[in-house]
């Protein structure tokens, strides 16, 4: 073999030297190449692997949003409702409130209309002249009605009065004042035996009564109208005797020594 490799040629020698001085680096760009494909491929697995979790992620992302937004709007839905049910019972609040006022007010008609019907039936304490009594409302009412007329000087009809207040209230308290004003609207009508008679009720029925006197003096007066003079002196000496101490007494004694 030496001998062999001693008659090689100079240029195959050349040849040879320059070929065994290329094989590693060709070697080492073979296997150079290899690893930075196999880095490629790990770099692209990764780069994929980052594109599956990014999209994973972005998927997540949509869904998360439309549930997002499924609930905003579900929650949007409920506020409705509960807006309209809260309108509802706001009208239902507001009508319950007319209705209970509505009740109050026919409550305080019904009320009042009650305490009127009472008032016209329940009986009045009363003081006249002198007398403390009860008197049912429109038995009052009727009395203050015919005393109106007197004061308006309608004698004739404050006369028709009293005498029908008489007849529909026999029993009241107001009895005595009655035929008092009875007795004075008919002599001021010149109905003086009409006004005797009144006068001589009330005398006889209602002796102690503070008109009493007032009507024996009245009675007097109709009496010397009708040219009674013996009859109206009688009368002023039972008014002297019977209520000496009274004004119509001192007006009797005058009226007695004009009629001697």
């Amino acid at each position: 073999m030496p001998t062999m490799i001693r008659s090689v040629s100079p240029t195959l020698s050349a040849l040879l030297l320059g070929a065994s001085a290329l094989w590693p680096l060709q070697a080492q760009a073979f296997f150079g190449d290899d690893e930075a494909r196999k880095a490629i491929i790990d770099l692209r697995q990764k780069v994929d692997a980052n594109r599956q979790v990014g999209d994973a992620a972005a998927t997540e992302a949509r869904e998360g949003q439309a549930v997002t937004r499924r609930s905003l709007l579900d929650l949007a839905n409920q506020l409705e409702q509960l807006r309209a049910e809260i309108a509802r019972l706001r009208g239902q609040n507001e009508q319950l409130s007319r209705e209970v006022s509505e009740l109050q007010r026919q409550q305080k008609d019904v009320q009042t209309g009650l305490d009127e019907r009472l008032r016209q039936v329940e009986p009045l304490r009363i003081t006249h002249d002198g007398l403390n009594f009860t008197a049912a409302p429109n038995e009052k009412r009727d009395f203050d009605a015919a005393m109106e007329v007197l004061r308006r000087s309608e004698f004739e009809a404050a006369a028709t009065a009293y005498a029908a207040f008489l007849r529909r209230y026999p029993d009241s308290g107001y009895t005595p004042s009655s035929l008092y004003w009875l007795g004075n609207a008919q002599y001021a009508s010149r109905a003086y035996k009409e006004a005797i008679e009144s006068h001589r009720r009330l005398v006889t029925q209602f002796p102690a009564h503070l008109r009493t006197p007032e009507a024996m003096l009245a009675m007097a007066n109709s009496q010397v109208e009708l040219k009674e003079t013996r009859a109206a002196r009688r009368t002023l000496e039972e008014l002297v005797k019977a209520h000496p101490e009274s004004e119509a007494a001192a007006a009797g004694r005058e009226r007695l020594a004009r009629l001697r």
